[in-house]
């Protein structure tokens, strides 16, 4: 299992090559890959993303070891940038490992509720006209009572 917080961007193809290359033993392998999109009508400029160092990488630690149990999973790999974005930055990226397709897609699909509704990470829009901090929507809410 790796979990990644950094300012920095990441190269995807390499680290989707790297993670399915580590594990042979695995049937399937999923990846997804957030990247900031433009909001229709808000002229998104920037997107500013804060989090509490050390704080946010344990958080997710144990959701994704709660993954790895839940779904017999082979690996695990979330990586989530933060500081100064632009739409077509990439945000994030979750790997699972599974020896079987349903487990992986459903254990990403987990990660990908919880980082979006419950991960330690707050998030600036930023356009020409105002700035202000996204607040939780229902449906990220709804979508993480699944599980």
């Amino acid at each position: 299992m790796r979990i990644v917080v950094q300012e920095e961007p990441f190269d995807l193809g390499a680290e989707a090559e790297a993670f399915a290359a580590s594990r042979s033993d695995m049937g399937a392998i999923v990846t997804f890959t957030g990247v900031v999109r433009d909001l229709s009508g808000k002229d998104l400029e920037v997107m500013e993303i804060e989090h509490y160092p050390g704080m946010t990488e344990k958080a997710v630690e144990k959701i994704a070891s709660e993954a790895a149990q839940r779904w017999s999973l082979g690996d695990v790999l979330v990586i989530h940038r933060y500081g100064r974005l632009v739409p077509g930055d990439r945000i994030m990226m979750v790997a699972t490992a599974a020896p079987h397709r349903r487990d992986a897609f459903e254990a990403a699909d987990f990660l990908m509720d919880y980082l979006k509704s419950r991960a330690p990470f707050w998030k600036k829009e930023h356009t020409a006209a105002t700035a202000g901090w996204v607040a939780a929507k229902d449906e990220d809410e709804d979508a993480l009572s699944r599980w």
